[in-house]
């Protein structure tokens, strides 16, 4: 604004009776002012996951998912990647390491430490010797009061003026995650204090208690979700298996999902599709035989084959046919109804005929098997022969988004006889 226009505005003010008060609020907000020739600083990313920034300064990003659905694995990832170029194929922009603050309030101090030593450093490739720690602010505050994490946090951003915040978690800054007026003032001081110090703040956050319900928890969550940069999301397929996706975003999408695995050290680290399949269906075999046994002493039907139940709509089992049907049946051969019946039975674990007679008529009209009729009336079945010929692909299971669809990493294998 030049004197000019200053002097002018000032004495229009003057004539209406404007404040000293006023006036300086509306200094700030010509300060604020957006035109398309102003002049903004480029937002700088920290990271790029799938070739799309991510993480950027200045700004929120939640990292949501059940309980133990693996946000501390994907924390500890973006923290090592502060010191590493790459970690898991999620990559870091600036050519230096990073300054990284991880403000702890949910794990004891020494499930902290635990983490620090033999996860975090073990994938930045360095020993604790030549770790550079001067770079890392370590806060374990379970100990601390409500009222004294959020301040306190303030204090160790503005001294030690980091590039990325892991705050794990938020909900344990307020008192009431369901209290608007707190949830909101918090998220304010986190939005400010990101700004400020033109750091990234990552927001640990459970989503609700119901399977079905993938929300952000509380008010707390909602407003973090409505002010947030991103969310993402943290899913456990099984025991070892974790996949990590983006949910939300004000700029750019990221549609992959990155899986990785944990070893034996528990360390994440990335495998091929054919591993985690493999890694998956033994978890789940695993589960199916222990529930079968629980299932025995209690009376109760076997538990389908996990292998071949993809999920289930409007509360029947959706089967894998075309694994299914190669699985039980030799390529050239012509099976009774009975003998592929029985087959059936047997490799996935039905126990009801109908379920059984109901599969072999699907597996007709999809054209997965082939029916023939001989000259006595009897039925026989046949692989077609593109199907024959050809091994069966190791496809991952299809994702179906159709209404009332839960895949098999959500709920466990359904009970035999459902039809």
């Amino acid at each position: 604004m030049n004197k000019e226009a200053a002097k002018l505005i000032f004495l229009e003010m003057s004539h209406a009776g404007v404040t000293a008060d006023m006036e300086k609020m509306l200094n700030r907000l010509e300060n604020r002012r957006i035109t398309p020739e102003k002049e903004l600083p480029k937002m700088e990313f920290l990271f790029t996951l799938f070739q799309k920034p991510c993480f950027p300064r200045g700004e929120l990003v939640a990292i949501s998912g059940k309980a133990k659905s693996g946000k501390t694995f994907v924390s500890s990832i973006l923290m090592a990647l502060c010191f590493r170029d790459e970690v898991l194929s999620v990559k870091r922009n600036c050519p230096g390491m990073l300054r990284v603050l991880w403000y702890d309030t949910e794990q004891s101090e020494e499930s902290t430490q635990d983490i620090l030593r033999h996860r975090i450093i073990p994938m930045t490739g360095m020993d604790e010797q030549s770790f550079p720690m001067k770079l890392f602010d370590i806060f374990n505050v379970r100990a601390d009061m409500y009222n004294d994490r959020l301040p306190m946090l303030e204090v160790a951003v503005n001294h030690y003026h980091p590039d990325l915040v892991i705050l794990d978690g938020i909900r344990d800054l307020i008192t009431d995650i369901n209290d608007g007026v707190v949830a909101q003032d918090c998220l304010e001081r986190l939005m400010h204090l990101a700004s400020a110090n033109r750091c990234c703040i990552v927001c640990v956050l459970h989503q609700n208690k119901s399977a079905e319900d993938k929300n952000l928890r509380g008010w707390i969550g909602t407003e973090l979700k409505n002010k947030g940069f991103e969310v993402y999301e943290c899913f456990k397929s099984s025991e070892r298996i974790f996949s990590w996706t983006q949910t939300d975003t004000r700029k750019y999408d990221i549609l992959g999902k990155l899986q990785f695995a944990v070893n034996d050290e528990g360390i994440p680290y990335l495998c091929t599709h054919e591993q985690l399949t493999e890694a998956l269906y033994n978890a789940q075999r695993s589960q199916y035989e222990e529930q079968n046994a629980k299932d025995k002493r209690t009376g109760k039907l076997p538990r389908l084959n996990p292998k071949y139940v993809l999920g289930r709509e409007d509360g029947k089992p959706v089967f894998d046919l075309k694994r299914l049907f190669n699985d039980c049946m030799e390529p050239d051969r012509t099976y009774t109804e009975n003998e592929l019946g029985k087959r059936v039975c047997e490799i996935a674990n039905i126990m009801t005929n109908g379920l059984c007679n109901h599969l072999l008529q699907k597996a007709v009209s999809q054209k997965v098997i082939i029916e023939q009729i001989d000259k006595d009336g009897k039925r026989g079945y046949k692989r077609p022969i593109m199907q024959a010929t050809l091994e069966f692909p190791k496809d991952p299971q299809p994702d179906f988004h159709g209404e009332g669809f839960k895949p098999p990493y959500e709920t466990p294998p359904l009970g035999g006889g459902v039809v």
